[in-house]
């Protein structure tokens, strides 16, 4: 007969013997780690908790109260130890403070087994570790990086848009207008009354990748234009289509049948460009146009009114931008961003994919006529001297920097202001050109009229680092003691904003040159000095050791040991072959292609930015070929290996080259997909315009969508996520913004940063928004794709807010 009074203290002590199993096997862990990370000079934190859990959970295996005592100690050490790396920062305690608080529940509750305790005191113990989690993690949703400061005041001076365009019931241009201030003058939605807001209307484009839309490589990131009675956009593949703005209805669609095979990094259309020809009468064909650019590398021109094409500009109502380029492989050169219209001159440049070879075509830009589809003219840096196409049986010069995102213009001033990016193949600078190292990474001010430079200001040196510049330079009339300048805010990936007189590139703050590393593959080509901006910058002190972070001590241990492993010497760090280095911020900014938004009457500069490093290796040309790095895209079939169409993935070809590169963006763990550093990953700033100041600063964007392994925890702890697209600010105080990866769509009060009002989308909501008004009612719209690089559902939903009649 079974004796269940003996039987019971066998279960509890094999429980005991569990607990103690788990403990020893993770102080191993800890302990093994924590050596190594020891001998490399780092926290000895580990070591010690390790040798703490590896002697708790042997006493506890045989049955000693006292592994309760030892484990308890432990976990006291590591909440001091916490304390004394992270302050009362809520997100750096967490690998202190819950894993350990979670394992000291089971542990208590051994009490009653070992040491003759009663239930009551062990589960009541282990329900105040418990509770203590809650508490601190409502602390963490509720931490911000800064407080309100004083608000300024009204700038008078700077209420006016130098663009002739004009916003308020419409939306003209891809950044409001040419300036691209991101500003809008409707004041009908107010802090007041934005809890109202609710969906107008959804429109579904029609355009999704086949298959499952995970495996695609969608992030349409469109900002539809209103231009009168009309609202114009593109899908991701370039489907050109005009809505009903009131009511989303469909009046038009034209399809210019562009190939998959195009597809670069990601298929996007970042918007379209509106023209009305000047003295055309009003019904005549294409007197009112819209321009798009394809993936396939054309330019399209379809009437306003129609949608079908210009038969007048270049051929039934294409031009194609290859032309002179030579050699194009599919998906090596196309067009992302809608151009930059400036006196009649259609201003366009085009991405080039990055990271495949360093034979890669041209980075050209080219002016159209915005009638007939001529070519105007052609800036190929390294030949100043040609205004045109190249001469028979020659090309535009391969590899040279390219503008894959969206200038600016000024029409008073004939110049339209071009966000360079860097030469094809961004981390190896050795057969780089004189001209290509004057004009990468750099604002170039371009004479529409003649196609040349008339001055260049240039935000990093040989830039290394893809470093590009992603955003529009935003003009506005900057006030100072000697009165207002034209002048334009130009944000960096790198974090620094430069404030620049728009006529000359002069700055109007002091940009200081400060020493950098000289180390890496090519220290004699490293610049010896980089500009840091006395303005502003969104960038964070250099990382630490303690920066590292993760759920656990063994995620962060492992962190901190790559950390310790790696090169990294604070900002421009130069690219290693010998082992990882450490690119902070990383290549997503900083700002990038969202850019900012200006609130020309309060004097308050908007940006939301990223807030991760990478984690690289530059990889020798042999050891990539052992490892099966990627061909170069158009290369693939013919040498055997997988498509090198990541551009921004973990493993570029740079064929030409002595390296590969191996990228990790965000520096993420190979298992729980969890980032190194500890967050916030991402924020949004208020700028006093006028100084430099910050006036408050929030993380930015919920862990609802995020968790290890991918699986969304959605918790609606304000994490700071990674983000994508811009914002737009109102007249009635406001900010709405998407673009963080919890897919939802907010409106902040300008003057403290709170959240207002948000909507879940369908998608993710990575592109800026556009404000209108029809019929006297003002609309938010904003398109819901999704983006295969930011990790967030695809769509293809364009969804407008109104508040109720």
């Amino acid at each position: 007969m079974l004796d269940h009074a003996a039987a019971r203290p066998r279960v509890r002590s094999l429980y005991a013997a569990v607990v103690g199993a788990i403990l020893a096997i993770v102080g191993s862990v800890l302990a093994i780690g924590g050596a190594w990370l020891a001998l490399l000079g780092g926290s000895p934190y580990y070591l010690i908790a390790g040798i703490g859990l590896l002697a708790s959970g042997i006493l506890l295996v045989r049955g000693h109260v006292l592994g309760v005592w030892t484990y308890v100690a432990t976990w006291a050490l590591s909440i001091l130890w916490g304390l004394f790396e992270a302050g009362l920062d809520g997100w750096g305690l967490i690998p202190f403070a819950v894993g350990p608080t979670i394992l000291l529940v089971p542990v208590l509750l051994t009490l009653p087994v070992l040491g003759g305790y009663r239930w009551r005191i062990s589960i009541g113990a282990s329900g105040l570790a418990l509770l203590s989690l809650v508490i601190a993690g409502l602390a963490i949703s509720r931490v911000n990086r800064s407080d309100p400061g004083s608000f300024p005041g009204v700038i008078a001076s700077s209420v006016a848009d130098p663009s002739p365009m004009r916003v308020g019931t419409d939306w003209p241009a891809y950044g409001g207008t040419y300036a691209a201030q991101r500003y809008s003058p409707l004041g009908q939605i107010t802090p007041e009354n934005v809890g109202k807001l609710a969906r107008a209307w959804v429109y579904h484009t029609g355009d999704m990748p086949e298959g499952d839309p995970k495996d695609s490589k969608y992030g349409a990131e469109t900002t539809p234009l209103k231009v009168g009675d009309t609202l114009y956009l593109c899908s991701a593949t370039n489907i050109l289509i005009a809505l009903d703005p009131a009511t989303g209805k469909q009046r038009w669609r034209y399809d210019p049948q562009v190939s998959d095979d195009w597809i670069p990094y990601t298929a996007a259309c970042r918007g379209v460009a509106y023209y009305a020809a000047p003295n055309a009468s009003a019904d005549a064909e294409c007197a009112a146009r819209v321009i798009e650019g394809t993936l396939d590398g054309r330019l399209i021109a379809v009437d306003a009114r129609t949608g079908k094409p210009c038969s007048g500009f270049g051929t039934n109502g294409a031009v194609d931008i290859k032309r002179g380029m030579g050699a194009v492989e599919p998906g090596m050169v196309s067009i992302t961003s809608p151009p930059t219209i400036v006196r009649g001159v259609i201003v366009t440049g085009h991405q080039v994919l990055d990271g495949q070879k360093r034979s890669a075509p041209s980075g050209v830009i080219q002016g159209f006529d915005a009638i007939t589809g001529e070519l105007r003219w052609a800036w190929d840096m390294v030949h100043p001297d040609r205004t045109g196409l190249p001469p028979d049986g020659q090309e535009y010069a391969r590899g040279t920097p390219n503008m894959w995102t969206i200038a600016s213009g000024d029409e008073a001033l004939g110049l339209g202001y071009l966000p360079m990016g860097n030469s094809a193949v961004d981390y190896w600078s050795g057969s780089r050109s004189p001209q290509e190292n004057a004009f990468s990474t750099s604002l170039v001010a371009l004479d529409v009229t003649t196609g040349k430079p008339r001055w260049r200001f240039q935000t990093v040196r040989r830039d290394v680092w893809d470093y590009d510049l992603g955003a529009q330079a935003t003009l506005v009339d900057f006030p100072s003691a000697s009165g207002v300048v034209p002048a334009l805010i130009l944000p960096s990936k790198q974090g620094d904003m430069y404030v620049l007189d728009r006529r000359t590139g002069r700055p109007l703050f002091p940009v200081q040159e400060r020493a950098v590393p000289r180390t890496g593959v090519e220290p004699q080509l490293r610049s010896p000095t980089q500009p840091f901006s006395s303005y502003h910058t969104l960038a964070f002190p250099a990382l630490e050791e303690r920066d590292m972070w993760g759920m656990s001590p063994i995620d962060q241990m492992v962190c901190r040991i790559q950390f310790k492993r790696a090169a990294y010497d604070g900002p421009y760090t130069p690219p290693t072959a010998d082992r990882r280095f450490v690119q902070y911020p990383g290549y997503n900014g900083g700002t990038d292609w969202g850019g900012i938004a200006v609130d020309p009457v309060r004097g308050v500069i908007v940006a939301n930015y990223n807030d991760m490093p990478n984690y690289n290796r530059l990889v020798p040309r042999a050891e990539a070929e052992r490892q099966g790095f990627p061909a170069p895209r158009g290369e693939e079939t013919a040498r055997g290996g997988d498509m090198g169409d990541s551009g921004h993935g973990s493993q570029d070809p740079q064929a030409g080259t002595p390296y590969a590169i191996a990228v990790n963006p965000g520096w993420r763990l190979p298992l729980t997909g969890l980032l190194c550093k500890r967050p916030p990953y991402g924020g949004i700033r208020a700028i006093d315009m006028r100084t430099g100041r910050t006036i408050w600063d929030r993380p930015f964007g919920t862990a609802r969508r995020n968790g290890p392994w991918g699986i969304p925890s959605m918790l609606p702890v304000n994490i700071g996520t990674p983000n994508n697209g811009g914002a737009v600010v109102t007249a009635g105080g406001l900010i709405f913004i998407a673009a963080a990866t919890d897919n939802l769509v907010r409106a902040i009060d300008i003057r403290t940063g709170e959240t207002l009002w948000q909507d879940t989308l369908p998608a993710g909501g990575q592109a800026t928004p556009s404000v209108y008004e029809v019929n006297g009612k003002q609309y938010l719209v904003i398109m819901a794709g999704g983006h295969h690089f930011m990790e967030t559902p695809i769509g293809d939903a364009m969804i407008a807010y109104a508040l109720p009649d």
